[in-house]
């Protein structure tokens, strides 16, 4: 998996898909993430910054080396939320 080559880990992917599930979890998700651009998401000061308000949302402690791993991972993504096979190719990492 791609993720796990940034040292991200198969067992944290598990516990945040099951933490999604939560109804009331995935709305403040949807609401944090709703309006971001690509451009938001090729901003290393904006990634850190959503990284760490979504690891409050889903009641996550961070460390220093765990979101510098996940922000390493979104910046090497080129993720465009606006394209259809982007989010379709992330989709398909995390099933």
């Amino acid at each position: 998996m791609s993720y796990q080559r940034y040292g991200i880990s198969p067992q944290f992917v598990e516990r945040i898909k099951l933490k999604m599930k939560n109804p009331i979890v995935k709305e403040k998700m949807r609401n944090l993430l709703g309006d971001v651009t690509k451009y938001d998401l090729q901003d290393r000061a904006k990634v850190r910054r959503l990284t760490r308000t979504s690891a409050t949302i889903l009641q996550e402690k961070l460390s220093e080396v765990q979101e510098e791993q996940i922000i390493n991972f979104v910046l090497a993504q080129k993720i465009d939320p606006n394209n259809t096979l982007h989010l379709i190719k992330l989709w398909g990492m995390f099933r």
